[in-house]
Order: structure tokens, then sequence, then C-alpha cells
């Protein structure tokens, strides 16, 4: 029998978080309801039937969903599943999208086209899902995507109240009062919704609070007035939040403190480009103690780092025009210049590198077919229409040409990761003297092979491997390798990327609980 209290075996509680924009802080908000219901001895998992965004998460079976869904089903202390993300958007450029259909690509399409030709079909699809997740569970959270009052999109609506409807779900509508207006974001958004989409609007959380509480309660107090709705908590401001962000919009908030630091010990740029994807492989290194990661935007802003770094992206071609256009390409060869500079590339960063990137099929870019990398590695990527999504683990190479600390260059030093690309990339055998692979890593129950690739004076180094510094021996090896050629003392293991992330869902967790009614929040899913 289910936990639920609703007296069906099978059919978990719901409950939904909607939000008055994007960005308000729906998924942390989620995944800190995951965290507490799990707390509380409940089956919980998230559910986000149609997600928009670059920076996604790969499923123990191999299959591609977003991020913030992976990020809560970790809160709930349960492996990832499609249902949990059964649509997943990726946009290439302006207007057109890859669409993700249970983990894997399905077709590329404009945004009109998706709307008239797709979402009319996708309603049976996103129930099954969720069938099958309140058939496992006693409770789904489940998040809305921007806002419910979109009116130009609400006729196709799959992710915000007609999927509240289709889930006879209880809302709460989030608000961010940090960027201001929050009382006109609340009040104007259930005037535009619908008499029986208001109704399911059961309370309100204000996110995001800095200052007296007493202050705001007079707005409050007239909020609850005005509409009927109950305020159900105001979260406070979380400053240096440490869960990995979904959208790209949270670098816009760039400088944070880690950004700050003057005079580091060690100083990292990742370049931004305009299809930047899994950008949270870099959080590990804001931890480190002496370790300044900025995301640089300008040519001007790169100077002359410890390391440069080449992030993945959604359109490899069209942001390696981007890098050309932008001067980065001179940047980045006058900051190869100074001693000791490293040059790293992720995924598509990676292909960057290489000396030529062919897209006969136009699987990324429809309008290039073939560009000329930046030419570090002796590389050439070929786009197909197959797409790699798995989860791999290995171990370094004895001859990985990688500049890391004596303690940890040796093939005992595992290494986890995930792949998510299109293009498929081969280097010639004959060029082994000059360039080495790193490592050699396998998906499960399968062959070790061969995998990224370096210049022998470990300058210049390039891998497909999402994560690579989540491993916290490489990493601290590698920052340790760096803090020595400048004459700075090496660093311990500060900590583990693992333990950090529970800590923090904990933390989250608890500052919910403490601002939130959740007696009022059990009560509204029927469970006493």
């Amino acid at each position: 029998m289910s936990k639920t209290g609703n007296g069906e075996s099978g059919s978990a509680a719901v409950l939904m978080l909607q939000g008055t924009a994007s960005d308000v802080g729906k998924s942390v908000i989620t995944a800190a309801l995951c965290r507490i219901f799990m707390q509380d001895g409940f089956r919980t998992a998230p559910f986000k039937s149609q997600n928009m965004a670059l920076n996604s998460y790969v499923t123990v079976d191999g299959k591609e969903i977003g991020r913030a869904q992976g990020m809560q089903a970790e809160a709930c202390g349960i492996e990832a599943t499609t249902d949990m993300n059964p649509i997943l958007i990726k946009p290439t450029h302006d207007m057109h999208s890859q669409i993700v259909v249970h983990g894997r690509p399905l077709t590329n399409m404009s945004a009109a086209e998706y709307r008239s030709n797709y979402l009319p079909t996708a309603k049976p699809l996103v129930l099954e899902s969720l069938g099958r997740l309140r058939s496992a569970y006693d409770i789904v959270v489940m998040e809305g995507a921007g806002s419910p009052a979109e009116i130009n999109l609400k006729d196709r609506d799959i992710v915000n109240m007609n999927l509240a409807d289709w889930a006879d779900s209880p809302v709460l509508l989030v608000a961010d009062i940090d960027r201001g207006g929050v009382f006109a974001f609340l009040v104007g958004t259930l005037e535009l919704l619908e008499p029986h989409e208001r109704k399911r609007v059961k309370g309100f959380i204000i996110n995001k609070f800095r200052g007296d509480l007493s202050l705001l309660q007079p707005g409050l107090d007239w909020l609850e007035e005005r509409t009927g709705i109950p305020v159900l908590g105001v979260l406070p401001y979380i400053h240096d939040l440490r869960l990995e962000a979904e959208d790209s919009v949270v670098l816009d908030k760039q400088p944070l403190k880690k950004q700050q630091t003057e005079s580091p010990d060690i100083d990292i740029a990742v370049i931004r480009t305009p299809r930047i994807s899994n950008f949270t492989d870099v959080d590990p290194l804001k931890e480190e103690p002496g370790v300044c990661v900025r995301f640089v935007s300008k040519p001007t802003e790169l100077g002359n780092p410890d390391v440069i770094i080449l992030p993945g992206t959604k359109n490899t071609i069209g942001d390696l025009a981007y890098i050309r256009s932008e001067g980065f390409e001179t940047a980045i060869a006058e900051a190869m210049h100074s001693a000791g500079t490293q040059l790293v590339g992720i995924c598509g960063g990676y292909q960057m590198l290489g000396k030529k990137l062919s897209d006969p099929s136009g699987m990324e870019n429809s309008q290039v077919q073939e560009m000329n990398g930046l030419g570090y590695l002796p590389l050439t990527t070929l786009f197909t229409e197959e797409k790699r999504t798995v989860r791999v683990s290995g171990n370094l190479l004895e001859r990985c040409p990688i500049p890391l600390d004596e303690l940890y260059h040796n093939p005992s030093v595992q290494v986890e990761g995930y792949e998510i690309h299109m293009g498929s990339t081969t280097a010639p055998e004959d060029i082994e003297a000059k360039t080495y692979p790193l490592f050699e890593v396998a998906e499960a129950g399968g062959t070790l092979k061969p995998e990224g690739r370096g210049t022998a004076d470990g300058r210049v180094w390039g891998t497909y491997l999402h994560g690579i510094f989540h491993n916290d021996e490489f990493r601290t090896g590698w920052l340790n390798a760096i803090r020595k050629a400048k004459g700075l003392e090496r660093e311990a293991g500060t900590f583990s990327v693992k333990e950090l992330k529970e800590k923090e869902f904990d933390l989250v967790a608890e500052s919910v609980r403490k601002h939130l009614r959740m007696d009022a929040i059990y009560k509204l899913m029927g469970i006493g």
C-alpha cells in the first residue's frame, strides 16, 4: 500500500511547482522538497514533462535528460530515468532545436514545427511517463517551465496548467522577490489564468528573500486577502549555492565570490560561447582553495591565465565560427605563448582543438558543412546521425601526457564521466610520437578503449568526458602539478564532490523545511 494516504495502492500523491517566470528557483525548491520527502520516509521522484536546456544528464542506461531532473533524482537518492523528463529540447541555433524523446534524438525542428507538428501528439507520451512514476513511487514532485501565463502557448501546453489538470495536482506558485515586483508577478500571473486554473493554485512560495521579514509582512497579508491564497513560505536567499545549474543564464550573474579572487594561485578562464553546454563541468574547480574560475565573453577578458578551457557546446561549428569572429582564436594563440598556459577542450571544445570538422549531413549546423579546427591536435571530427550518450569509467594511461603531480600520475588513478556528442573523432596512427591518448575507459561491461588526446608536453589536451574534474584524485593531481610548476605548495585533497553534493542537498532541504509550511503541503497532497 502506498504511504500517500489517498487509499489507492500504486497511485502516488502529486505536487506541482510552477513559476511566475523562468529562473525563479523552481528546480532548487523541487530538489529540496524531494530530499525532505525522502528524509520523511517517502519514495519520491521528480518529473518535468518538457525541458529546454543545454546542460544535460546521462542516465545509467545511457539516455539523455535535463540536468535538473538528474540532480533532483540524486536528491531523492534514486537513479534518474527518462520518465522523469520524457521530452528534452536542446537549442542548436536561433529558432531551431534538437528534440530528444525518452533520451534519444528524434529530429531537429524549428519552434513553429515543434508547436504545430509534435506537441499535439505529446500528451499520451507525457501521461504514460507520469503514470509509470506514480505506480513506482509514493510522491511525484512535478516542475513546470517558465510561466503558466504565456497566453500564446497555453492552448498546446504540456508542462504547466494542462499537465496539472491531467494529473489533478495542486499547484504552488513560486516567485523571485530578489528581482523585484514580486506582488505584481503573483497577482498578474493569477489574473492571466483561467478560472479553473486559478483554482489549482493552492499556495504561494516567495523565494530568494534577503531582509527583515517584518517589513514584508504587510504585503503578505495584502496578498492573501486579495487572492484568498495562502503564502506557504518565504525562503531566504542562499548565497554560494553549490547545486548544479541547468541553464547558462546563471552565468549572467557573474562575477561570483570565486571569480572575484584577487591574485589567485591558479587562474582558469572558460570561454563562454553562445551554445555553451554542460558548463557545470568546471564547478568543482570553483571550490578549490586559491583557484579562480572565470567565464569570459570577450577576448580582452582572457589575459594570460594558467588554463584556458573550451567547454562543451551544442553547435561546435557555429561556436567555433563565433570564436573566430570575436577574435578569441588570436587571443588564445597569444596566451599560449606565455610559459605554462594549458589549453583544455571538453567535448565540443575537444573537437575544436583538431584540424578539421565535417558535417556533410548538417546534423549540427545546416549552413556550414566543413570547417578547419584550431589545429592544436591532429584530429578530424565527422558528425553523423548517431549520438553517443553513455556513462564510462576507467583509468589514466601510463603515458597520459596531462601534467599531474607525481603522487597521482599512475594507472591506479580512476576516472569516470559521461559522453554526450554527435561527432566521431579520429587521429592518424603515425602521430603517436607527438600526441598520446589520455585515458582508457569503457561503458558498463564493455572493453577498455583509449580516450582523449594531448600533446607530448601536456600543454594541450582534450577529452569527451564530461565531469572529468568531478574525479577527486585526478583534479587534485592536475591542480598540484600547476602549483608545482609555479613554485607553490601542493594542496592535499580538499573535498569529495559526492560528499559536497549530499551536504548541499541536506542544507537546502533544512532551509526549505524551516521556512515552508510542510504540514500544509502534506495536507494538500492528501498525506496525513
